[in-house]
């Protein structure tokens, strides 16, 4: 079928595919940048902040001593786990980078753009701790500051990966994709306009044939 513009529908699902890139796509990569570039400027301004006002060994006391900030320099990742696998978490934090870059451009949902922006804006903050900080390239140990109870001490990207992976699992657990579409919504989109398309196909060939059939 088509309407007065001459379009069909197949045309019109074919345009606006849950897949495709359209004008939500980058609308949801500027919110995922943006809230990136907000948790690395805040990463890094806390971090430089720590770093020059805080010595080493001489925690301040926040609330008691529950919650302390205390200067540790982390050659591991998050919570100063894998200490010792620092060049691995380096190639891991860059191709955390360009994972999410690349996804973020048929991104739809909105959720998904806070959770990979969460997620972008930690790691490249670490990863900039890593590139540039003693002792050499890509063997930077990260500035970790915030210290609670018996957790392990970390930082402002620490919190912001986890709190971007922790939305990204529930996300995917209820259903909710990338695409904007939840469960298997896009899949049966598609089967019913293949099935809607067919039986408009055979409605034309039978009419066809019907209008043949009464000229001769």
């Amino acid at each position: 079928m088509r309407d007065d513009g001459g379009v069909s529908e197949a045309d019109k699902a074919e345009k606006f595919a849950p897949g495709e890139v359209s004008g939500a796509a980058p609308l949801r990569m500027r919110l995922l940048i943006s809230i990136a570039v907000v948790i690395l400027g805040l990463d890094l301004a806390t971090k430089i902040a720590v770093v020059r006002f805080i010595d080493p060994g001489k925690p301040i006391r926040i609330i008691g001593d529950v919650v302390t900030l205390n200067l540790i320099r982390n050659p591991g990742a998050a919570f100063s786990m894998a200490t010792g696998m620092t060049w691995l978490l380096t190639l891991v934090a860059i191709g955390v980078v360009i994972g999410v870059i690349k996804i973020g451009r048929t991104l739809r949902s909105p959720w998904w753009a806070l959770g990979l922006g969460l997620v972008l804006g930690g790691a490249l903050g670490n990863l900039i701790d890593r590139i540039f900080r003693a002792p050499g390239p890509l063997q930077g140990h990260v500035v970790d500051f915030v210290s609670v109870g018996w957790w392990p001490v970390f930082n402002v990207a620490d919190s912001s990966i986890v709190c971007g992976a922790v939305l990204l699992v529930v996300l995917t657990l209820f259903g909710f994709n990338p695409d904007g579409t939840r469960g298997n919504e896009s899949d049966s989109d598609g089967s019913t306009i293949t099935t809607d398309t067919t039986n408009t196909d055979n409605t034309d060939d039978t009419g066809t044939d019907q209008n043949t059939e009464g000229n001769s």
